[in-house]
């Protein structure tokens, strides 16, 4: 894939970017979800539907939803409150540093925009330690 920035997100493209960082593991909900964890604390994971996030227009529960950390919150209001942006929350995130994005509108996302969100989410949860070691290798990531 190009670098360039353009090429739209796609729901592998999760899979592939979380699973690349070190010391990932991911662990399987019973319903099939997977959770992908650093240091045993989850960064990303498929959530299955909840009474919280619902389609305004019918009610029904989305069953595609996915859970992002977001290193503080500053950051996910900055995700949530542009009017442009996929991401959302819900009442029951409130104080919880992460975000929510249905699968469906991933492709709203750029693959570099992706990678930065997953990325962010990793450093939030990965041991200042980890953290450090994967910064010093990579000088074109940034908190």
């Amino acid at each position: 894939m190009g670098d360039d920035g353009s090429v739209p997100a796609r729901i592998e493209d999760v899979d592939e970017l979380a699973s690349a960082l070190p010391h990932v593991t991911v662990e399987w909900g019973t319903d099939g979800n997977p959770s992908y964890q650093v240091g045993r604390k989850s960064f990303v994971f498929f959530r299955t539907p909840r009474p919280d996030a619902v389609d305004p227009a019918t009610g029904e529960r989305y069953t595609d939803v996915i859970v992002f950390w977001v290193p503080s919150e500053a950051d996910k209001q900055s995700l949530v409150q542009d009017e442009n942006s996929p991401f959302f929350t819900t009442p029951h995130f409130n104080g919880h540093l992460s975000v929510l994005l249905r699968a469906s509108r991933i492709g709203e996302l750029s693959r570099q925009e992706l990678t930065e969100v997953i990325q962010d989410a990793w450093l939030s949860r990965a041991s200042s330690r980890r953290a450090t070691t994967w910064l010093s290798t990579r000088p074109e990531a940034t908190r």
